[in-house]
C-alpha cells in the first residue's frame, strides 16, 4: 500500500515515499539541539522587534519600547564631544585672531579645528588640499585678492563676497568692457595684448603700446598704473603668473570684455565666531599666510 511505512534496515529510519534515479531519502529528523536552537532566534526576533526600531512605516519606524535609535546615540555622542571641546572653543572665540600666533597651544588647535570644518564647510568649492579650481582661489599659495592676514581671512570668510543681502559683504564690480560696449572690440583686443606683456607671457607690440593707454584710462583706477592690483577693492595682480579664471590670450579677453563676478558665501549667519575664527587659523596655515597686513595688494584670493 502507498500510505505504508517504509523503514530503513541500516537505520531504522522511515524512507520517503519519493525517489529520483533510484535514490531514496531518509526521514531523518533534525538535531534537538539544532530545533530548539532554531526556535530561539524565532524568540529572539520577536523580542527584537519589541525592543528596537523594526516595523517600517509612512514616515518612521517602531519606535521600540527600549526608545532606542542610531540618530539619538549619535546625538548624544555629538553632545559629549561638544561638552568636551566647549572649553576650547570658548578661548578661541574669546582670543582676538591677531593674539592666536602669541598662544602655540591654542593656535595649534584652532588650526586642526579648521582643519576639520574646512572638509565639511569649504572643499565643495576649494577642494580638498585647498588647491582650487577655474574660478575659486587656491588658498595655499601667497597670492590673495583681499590679503592674507589673520583678520582678513576672517573678515572675508565672515562677510563673504558680493552678497547683496549683507551690507558689510566684501564687494567689487569689474565693467564689463564689451558688453557694456564701454571699449571698442578692438580697444578690448589692445587692452588683452598689454595685460599678456605686463604679466610677462608676450613681447611688446604696436597693439599692447595702445592698449597701454586704454588700460591707463580705464583700468589702472582699481588695478594701479603698473597692474599690481588694489587689495581695497579686490583688484588682482595682472603682473605675476597667478590666474583665478585663466591667463591665456581667450580667457583674459573673455574676462576683459563680460567681467567676473565670483561670489563667495558669508558665513557669519551659518558658523559661530570660533569656527570661523578656526577656519581662519586653518587656511592662514596652509603656506600664504601673512603676519600683518601688506602695504601692497597682490592678486590672488
Amino acid at each position: 500500500m502507498a500510505d505504508e511505512k517504509r523503514i530503513d534496515a541500516a537505520t531504522g529510519t522511515e524512507i520517503k515515499h519519493h525517489e529520483w534515479d533510484g535514490i531514496q531519502e531518509l526521514d531523518t529528523p533534525l538535531p534537538r539541539w539544532w530545533l530548539w536552537t532554531f526556535y530561539a532566534t524565532i524568540l529572539f526576533a520577536i523580542g527584537y522587534m519589541i525592543a528596537y526600531p523594526a516595523w517600517p512605516l509612512i514616515d518612521r519606524a517602531t519606535g521600540g519600547v527600549l526608545g532606542w535609535s542610531s540618530r539619538g546615540t549619535l546625538e548624544k555622542e555629538l553632545a559629549a564631544r561638544e561638552r568636551q571641546i566647549a572649553p576650547v572653543r570658548q578661548a578661541i572665540a574669546a582670543t582676538p585672531i591677531t593674539a592666536l600666533p602669541g598662544q602655540r597651544q591654542l593656535m595649534q588647535q584652532a588650526i586642526e579645528g579648521g582643519r576639520a570644518a574646512f572638509r565639511v564647510h569649504c572643499v565643495q568649492c576649494h577642494g580638498s588640499g585647498a588647491a582650487g579650481s577655474k574660478g575659486y582661489p587656491n588658498l595655499n599659495d601667497d597670492d590673495w585678492l583681499w590679503g592674507g592676514d589673520l583678520a582678513t581671512i576672517e573678515k572675508t570668510i565672515t562677510d563673504g563676497v558680493r552678497n547683496p543681502d549683507h551690507a558689510a559683504t566684501r564687494q567689487s564690480q569689474m565693467p564689463a568692457f564689451g558688453k557694456d560696449q564701454l571699449l571698442s572690440a578692438a580697444q578690448v583686443d589692445d587692452v588683452v595684448a598689454h595685460v599678456r606683456v605686463i604679466s610677462g607671457q608676450d613681447k611688446a607690440s604696436a597693439a599692447s603700446r595702445r592698449g597701454a593707454t586704454v588700460f591707463a584710462d580705464n583700468c589702472a583706477v582699481c588695478h594701479g598704473p603698473a597692474g599690481k592690483g588694489n587689495r581695497t577693492v579686490g583688484a588682482p595682480n595682472l603682473t605675476d603668473a597667478i590666474w583665478l579664471y585663466g591667463g591665456d590670450r581667450e580667457t583674459i579677453h573673455e574676462t576683459v570684455w563680460n567681467s567676473r563676478h565670483g561670489v563667495m558665501p558669508r558665513w557669519d549667519d551659518k558658523l559661530d565666531k570660533a569656527t570661523i575664527r578656526m577656519l581662519a587659523a586653518y587656511v592662514h596655515s596652509l603656506g600664504g599666510g601673512e603676519a600683518a597686513p601688506a602695504a601692497r595688494a597682490d592678486a590672488g584670493h
